[in-house]
C-alpha cells in the first residue's frame, strides 16, 4: 500500500516537461505571422480537455441523484 501511495505522489509531483504538439502543428504555429492561429489551437485544446470532465461530471451527478432520491411514502 505504501508503494502505491509513494508511486502516486512521485508521478503527481515529479513530471517531465514535454512538447506535445505534432510536427505539422508546430511548424504552422512557428511560421504564422499573427497570433490568431495559435489562439485557435489553444482554444481547441481547452475544448478537447473539458469535454471528458463534463461527461464524467454528468454521469456522476445522475448516479448521485439515483442513489440519493428521497423515497416518497405511498398512500
Amino acid at each position: 500500500m505504501k508503494r502505491k501511495i509513494l508511486f502516486l505522489l512521485f508521478t503527481v509531483f515529479f513530471f517531465l516537461e514535454s512538447n506535445a504538439q505534432c510536427a505539422m502543428c508546430r511548424a504552422v504555429l512557428e511560421n504564422a505571422e499573427g497570433q490568431e492561429m495559435a489562439e485557435g489551437i489553444n482554444d481547441g485544446i481547452v475544448y478537447l480537455m473539458a469535454i471528458p470532465y463534463v461527461l464524467i461530471g454528468g454521469i456522476g451527478f445522475f448516479i448521485y441523484r439515483k442513489f440519493n432520491k428521497s423515497k416518497k411514502p405511498s398512500l
